[in-house]
């Protein structure tokens, strides 16, 4: 269960009962908690499904890792390209 005191401020904010509150506290961190290697992975796959071409996807991608809440490491196009395809 996440941090008690956590799900009650999100409980008293947002007017979501104590359950509601603790899944989407839990939601939330389990989304944060990803491995920066299935992020680009599972980013990688949606962005090719959506016709991007893979320099302008790891180019994204890299754009997007620097911006989330707690940042990988910068990754060169190369890195990239090497979690995707091994």
């Amino acid at each position: 269960m996440p941090d008690p005191d956590l799900v009650q401020r999100i409980a008293d904010s947002t007017g979501l009962s104590l359950p509601e509150a603790s899944r989407v506290v839990d939601d939330v961190l389990t989304w944060h908690r990803e491995p920066v290697a299935d992020y680009v992975r599972r980013r990688h796959l949606h962005l090719k499904t959506y016709g991007m071409r893979n320099a302008a996807i790891f180019e994204q991608i890299a754009a997007e890792l620097a911006e989330r809440t707690v940042a990988a490491p910068p990754l060169s196009a190369r890195q990239l390209r090497r979690i995707v395809y091994g």
